[in-house]
């Protein structure tokens, strides 16, 4: 389950060592360790990471599946989280130590930064191949964040893409080794924890207002 751990002024968010599914309780864990993060005062940034062969995976879909009568309550949720990280008032970070898959790919997305590993682990959004359309928000937020060519690409071809490639198309801003992915990503949070504040928040939410009117829209489609 996700744990939520700070380094001086930089809180480091562990998603957990599975496949880091977005189960109703991995949400309620991180919507706990935001609430932390939010809470406190002062200089400060968030780094995102996970232990193991997965950041993640995305939607629970075996979860999804076996409660269809909830369905839109867990979409709006996924989507709220989505726009909650996008908007947080401080520098936020995702270190991409292994598999970045589906809406584990689009929370990376809502962070300011990206970290991958350059030599194992691909970045994908698999939703063509699997029969699964994006929702609006969900293709607000991604085109939101990348450029016009890659969103096109990654969301019509379900392209894997590995660390080095990701950075060159512009879905990680940094492509690292294994062991320098998670002190990468904290060293560049640190750098920028004076930059927290409500100012920050206002520039975010402003800067993003389509893309979250999108996510805080109800929809009736999973991604």
């Amino acid at each position: 389950m996700p744990a939520l751990d700070r380094q001086d002024d930089v809180f480091v968010l562990d998603l957990g060592d599975t496949e880091n599914r977005f189960s109703p309780d991995w949400l309620t864990a991180v919507e706990a360790a935001l609430d932390e993060v939010e809470a406190a005062e002062g200089a400060r940034a968030l780094v995102t990471t996970a232990t193991g062969k997965f950041f993640s995976n995305g939607l629970d879909l075996d979860w999804l599946f076996a409660h269809a009568d909830q369905h839109e309550a867990y979409v709006v949720r996924v989507h709220e989280l989505f726009a909650r990280v996008l908007t947080l008032p401080l520098i936020t970070v995702a270190a991409l130590q292994g598999h970045t898959f589906a809406a584990g790919a689009m929370l990376s997305l809502a962070h300011d930064f990206r970290v991958m590993r350059a030599d194992r682990g691909f970045w994908c959004l698999p939703e063509a191949d699997i029969g699964i359309p994006f929702t609006p928000g969900m293709s607000a937020l991604i085109q939101a964040r990348l450029t016009p060519q890659t969103a096109h690409e990654a969301m019509t071809t379900g392209r894997r893409y590995g660390g080095a490639d990701a950075q060159v198309v512009g879905l990680v801003d940094q492509a690292v080794e294994e062991d320098a992915v998670r002190s990468t990503a904290v060293e560049l949070a640190a750098s920028l924890t004076g930059k927290a504040g409500d100012t920050l928040g206002t520039i975010k939410t402003r800067m993003y207002a389509p893309a979250l009117a999108a996510l805080r829209e109800r929809a009736s489609a999973t991604g």
